[in-house]
């Protein structure tokens, strides 16, 4: 429900929001008003889907701060910065797979040749997706380039830090690569493939890249560029900003009720439940949400999802091993735990106005009161 009238203060306007539950989570509604009264975000909208239904859904304080205050709502935008990453890039390149146009284990060359360029040749799209590839976190930023097709130069010419296979080392460049990668195999930009394949299909008509002029009212700001212009309706992602606003680890834009879509059909697809418009088979997305990092490594990740390293403070204390799920920059989160058949969505714009915010530790104590609530209840 909304949160107070556009002009209200911080902390009358979080005192006023409420939630709308099936299931009451004292808890979960708690720590949320503290986020808010306590700056850790100005604003969150928060869903939990148990059993086939969203059970809890909590919005409080507001979306943006200047040029004025706005109450958050239900139906705000945000920038989703990496869930891309899990949303969008991953089950892209696992449609390929299905059709027998990618291999798991195959070089990342075999289908774009330059990318072998500074000893990459053995760098497989299994090490892309799991993040095992041994690339840095992201490209030079130093320099003033522009363009995707610079971005694109500078993924295919990136040189590793380490071998692959050998760490986990969380890297933008990995999916940048991939988003290549199905553009290569599809001759189609990454968002309009995924648009025709996976937004369409599975109905998330409030979600896309590169949103119209008409959205931005609904978008919740994020924080200042370079020029001091407050990005609004404009990826925050230096990198995918740079490429235009669309790349495989970065540029979606969507909805609590697009998410709540999206993950109540990946676990009906996971669970054998039929009618689910998932688009990927039920062994591919257990392939995907299971471990598959190489062997002996501790940091587990499946294909696109974290399942267990250190940016897995969205699990919470209670949700158990076989969970996964992923976060973004801009605050952005959803852990997925097919054992219980619930879901924990959390959509902040943290980074507004000043990038200061931190929802860690909010992540982590929602789910944790979450799954209290499940479990015990």
């Amino acid at each position: 429900m909304m949160a107070g009238g556009l002009a209200l203060g911080l902390s009358a306007c979080a005192a006023r929001a409420r939630s709308d539950a099936r299931m009451p989570m004292p808890g979960v509604d708690a720590r949320l008003r503290r986020a808010v009264s306590q700056h850790e975000t100005p604003g969150v909208v928060c869903a939990v889907g148990h059993a086939g239904a969203v059970v809890h859904r909590a919005v409080y304080g507001l979306r943006a701060l200047i040029p004025r205050h706005e109450a958050m709502t239900w139906d705000t935008m945000f920038d989703m910065a990496s869930l891309t990453k899990a949303l969008i890039t991953a089950p892209a390149i696992m449609q390929l797979w299905e059709r027998g146009l990618v291999g798991l284990d195959v070089p990342v060359c075999h289908y774009l040749p330059e990318f072998a360029a500074n000893a990459k040749s053995a760098i497989t799209i299994r090490h892309l997706l799991t993040h095992y590839s041994g690339l840095p976190p992201d490209l030079d930023l130093t320099s003033p380039w522009q363009g995707a097709a610079e971005g694109r130069k500078l993924t295919l010419n990136a040189r590793p830090d380490h071998p692959p296979g050998q760490g986990f080392v969380y890297s933008d460049i990995n999916y940048l690569a991939l988003g290549f990668v199905v553009e290569k195999l599809t001759g189609q930009p990454l968002a309009t493939y995924a648009t025709d394949t996976i937004l369409r299909p599975m109905g998330l008509a409030q979600s896309c890249f590169l949103p119209p002029p008409a959205l931005v009212p609904r978008i919740a700001p994020t924080q200042m560029d370079e020029t001091g212009h407050m990005l609004r309706g404009v990826v925050h992602d230096p990198t995918t900003r740079r490429m235009g606003g669309m790349a495989g680890h970065a540029g979606l834009f969507s909805t609590a009720g697009d998410l709540c879509r999206y993950a109540q059909a990946l676990l009906d697809r996971r669970a054998g439940r039929p009618g689910t418009p998932f688009p990927l088979r039920q062994d591919t997305v257990v392939l995907m949400t299971t471990p598959q990092q190489p062997a002996g490594k501790t940091d587990l990740r499946g294909l696109g999802w974290d399942i267990a390293t250190h940016y897995s403070s969205a699990r919470g204390g209670r949700f158990p091993a076989g969970s996964f799920g992923h976060t973004g920059f801009t605050g952005t989160s959803v852990w997925i735990d097919p054992q219980s058949d619930s879901y924990v969505l959390i959509l902040t714009n943290r980074v507004h106005p000043d990038g200061r915010g931190n929802v860690v530790a909010l992540r982590r104590d929602v789910a944790t009161a979450a799954a209290t609530a499940l479990l015990d209840g």
